[in-house]
């Protein structure tokens, strides 16, 4: 089960998480396989260390960390669902945190 940030318990789903992969990866240069290894990467973090409830912020790192290995833009992407960007400033910071410069 996931627990999510507002209280509700969910299925896990391996589905779920691969297609927030495939959303984040639309349209660069990423090979499904490479998304399938980040997602089988994922789910065994989390199987291995969670038995019963995993908290939806571990997977949601756990995404972050995949995705930031794989290409910014991605990164990004998710990153700015994920953390519920308000204003064109989170980008802006978010980007300058992958350069290395906040």
């Amino acid at each position: 089960m996931v627990l999510k940030r507002d209280g509700r318990r969910e299925e896990f789903s391996k589905d779920k998480l691969a297609s927030g992969l495939k959303k984040a990866c639309q349209k660069r240069p990423i090979s499904p396989k490479t998304i399938e290894d980040v997602v089988e990467r994922i789910v065994n973090e989390v199987t291995d260390k969670y038995e019963r409830e995993v908290p939806a912020e571990v997977i949601g790192k756990l995404v972050m960390e995949g995705l930031r290995q794989m290409d910014d833009v991605a990164y990004v992407r998710f990153a700015s669902v994920y953390r519920r960007f308000q204003e064109a400033t989170d980008f802006v910071h978010e980007v300058k945190k992958l350069e290395g410069k906040a």
